[in-house]
């Protein structure tokens, strides 16, 4: 007799600050859910960052804990392991509360035994042994990771899910080569199922010697160039006869998408205007996300005098759900006599002062505080959103800054 399960990873759900935007991640985990009942599972693994923050808001908490009932109504259980962003390291987390109340089980329960870390499966009613070690920033984990008696896991009989919530070295894909990741090597061998969270792009692949690793994705994309990149949330569902394990995407996406992406090279703010003008006014954007990507160099004025306003005005008056704009690659002409004086990029210039101010630390390596100052600079050049207040915007930027060093 065979059994069913979803996988989900990846909801951050509070990621987005506009109130409109973070409503999207909360009726994609509901749509989830739903589908999840429909389809009949057994149960459902969370492989972190349910959250996008280890204490969130109590309305945020509500809507969760209202479809993980539905749920528990159902008989599915529900294994959850914290993630980068749901993990506290003053032990403070959500997800404490949820097994508590015996919405959620967390499959990673352990002990030490000669300085290894020994991991206990949990059996699931349907026959499935679960397991797993949480996420933390940084590749803090990766300290249990060295520390785990892989041997008892992989010689353990029966069907075998790991859930884990990092990157994988070898499975990393373009634009991730940046991200800190472990060597698959870390990982328990003859595992049937590893249930991976953290990377923000689903992949599903069987490697020999260890069994079938899944990334879900993100279960709603949590910034601009998610959403512009994957224009939906995705999770999987996996049937399971025996050994045999047949595993289906299932994409979600609340919204339609448009994207605007524009070279500004040579271009004035009022051409830039006139261009998005010309691409929006014989469109409708019902319940459309609305996308304005600007990058390249203007030839004159500044980014500010490009008329926003009547833009997000007239979209709206189309009907759009949202509208949000990304200046982040946009220069202008003051750059350019950067360049000439210091005969390099402005990037280069930034990369250079900041690698001649860092000094050695007991505490904090070098490499660390080059990344913690570059984070920090693109950190300072974000702004505000569309109808986001003041305070709110300031609020975003200082929790960001507390990933950023890891402070809580």
């Amino acid at each position: 007799m065979g059994f069913r399960f979803a996988h989900i990873a990846d909801c951050h759900i509070g990621a987005w600050v506009d109130p409109r935007m973070k409503e999207l991640p909360l009726i994609n985990f509901e749509r989830a859910i739903e589908i999840s009942i429909e389809r009949n599972v057994d149960f459902v693994l969370i492989s972190g960052d349910l959250f996008n923050t280890a204490l969130p808001g109590i309305d945020l908490v509500t809507r969760v804990v209202k479809g993980l009932k539905a749920l528990n109504n159902k008989g599915i259980r529900v294994y959850a392991i914290a993630g980068s962003h749901d993990f506290s390291p003053s032990g403070k987390t959500m997800l404490n509360l949820l097994e508590e109340t015996g919405l959620i089980i967390m499959p990673t329960k352990n002990e030490v035994e000669n300085d290894k870390l020994v991991l206990q499966y949990i059996k699931d009613k349907s026959g499935a042994k679960i397991t797993g070690i949480i996420g933390r920033r940084n590749v803090l984990d990766k300290a249990y990771y060295e520390m785990l008696l892989r041997e008892r896991l992989e010689s353990e009989e029966g069907f075998k899910i790991f859930m884990f919530h990092n990157a994988i070295a070898e499975l990393k894909e373009k634009g991730f080569e940046q991200m800190e990741a472990l060597p698959i090597s870390m990982l328990p061998k003859n595992q049937d199922y590893y249930a991976g969270g953290h990377v923000h792009s689903p992949l599903c692949k069987d490697i020999e010697g260890f069994g079938r690793i899944v990334f879900t994705g993100p279960l709603f994309p949590a910034n601009f160039k998610e959403l512009e990149k994957l224009k939906t949330g995705s999770f999987y569902i996996n049937d399971v006869e025996g050994k045999e394990i047949k595993t289906e995407k299932i994409e979600i996406m609340p919204k339609n998408i448009f994207s605007i992406n524009l070279d500004c090279n040579g271009k004035t703010p009022q051409e830039v205007y006139e261009t998005i003008i010309k691409e929006i006014n014989d469109k409708e954007f019902n319940e459309t996300i609305l996308m304005i990507r600007l990058f390249g160099e203007l030839s004159t004025g500044k980014i500010n005098d490009i008329d926003f306003r009547t833009i997000f005005e007239i979209a709206y008056d189309k009907s759009a759900y949202f509208v949000m704009k990304n200046t982040y690659k946009l220069e202008t002409k003051k750059s350019e006599v950067v360049k000439k004086e210091t005969n390099i990029s402005v990037e280069e210039l930034e990369n250079q002062i900041i690698k001649e101010s860092v000094k050695e630390n007991e505490k904090i390596s070098k490499e660390r505080q080059i990344e913690i100052a570059k984070a920090m600079l693109q950190l300072f050049a974000k702004e505000k959103h569309e109808g986001e207040t003041q305070k709110d915007f300031e609020k975003r930027i200082i929790e960001e800054a507390k990933q950023i060093l890891d402070y809580e």
